[in-house]
């Protein structure tokens, strides 16, 4: 069943409303993979002010890689003077992208910089994660934390996941770029309505859509396709989001 709903479902015209569109505007890896970070980042709330939001950022930088690259941290802060986000502020933004210019810096891009955190021997990819975001935040303050929050706190981390599935799968959906991070290390991008979904398949018993939860649906799907587990998260969070879609039904179906 999960195949047929990824074979009917997991297609470039069922994207929209969805911020991952903005990706594929950018060809050049080094510009995809700060978009992507930025989009994944502000997507928390109604999707169509994410949309908004992840436009305004994106019209304010122009070309991401060189914006970050060549502009002095000073003059990034008045770049995202007034932006707002629910509460996410311009200076908020601002020290994300300051924090990728010191990462780009030191790893000569954001995949890099990930990758120095990974082991072969890991499952999953939350201990490159953790030390990931780790990188990133170091020598910024607390107010930063919404943006990039630490998954050794126990957060089921949604967005970061989300980044990490755009930019390492590769299909007619995810437009990837990320080569040296294994897609069989992903974990599902969790939040109330996959965790509805996942408790409905029978993936977890937990109530709480938390990291334990994620590992634990990953596990399950894990079962399912060794070699991508997060396969079927873009189609079956499709469902209940796009009105041709029935949760419900789905459920049913496959309960019957």
């Amino acid at each position: 069943m999960l195949e047929e709903l990824h074979e009917l479902y997991n297609r470039r015209r069922f994207v929209h409303p969805d911020p991952l569109e903005f990706l594929y505007e950018y060809d050049d890896v080094r510009d995809r993979e700060i978009v992507a970070l930025v989009a994944s980042s502000l997507a928390y709330g109604r999707v169509a002010q994410i949309l908004r939001s992840v436009r305004d950022v994106l019209d304010r930088i122009g070309a991401p890689a060189a914006f970050v690259g060549e502009r002095p941290d000073e003059e990034i802060r008045p770049a995202l003077r007034g932006f707002r986000h629910r509460w996410t502020t311009g200076d908020d933004v601002a020290a994300l992208l300051v924090a990728v210019k010191r990462a780009v810096e030191a790893h000569g891009s954001l995949e890099a910089c990930f990758v120095a955190g990974l082991s072969e021997d890991d499952e999953t990819i939350m201990p490159a994660l953790t030390r990931f975001t780790a990188a990133l935040t170091a020598g910024h303050g607390e107010a930063k934390i919404d943006l990039l929050p630490d998954p050794a706190r126990g957060s089921a981390c949604k967005r970061l996941h989300l980044f990490l599935r755009w930019m390492v799968r590769r299909d007619e959906v995810d437009p990837g770029g990320w080569d040296r991070v294994p897609k069989a290390k992903l974990v599902v991008p969790l939040d109330t309505h996959m965790h509805a979904i996942a408790r409905g398949l029978g993936l977890t018993a937990r109530g709480q859509a938390d990291g334990r939860t994620a590992l634990e649906v990953t596990a399950a799907f894990r079962r399912l396709n060794p070699q991508d587990p997060v396969k079927y998260d873009f189609a079956l969070t499709r469902v209940g989001i796009r009105t041709e879609m029935d949760a419900a039904g789905f459920l049913k179906r496959r309960a019957a």
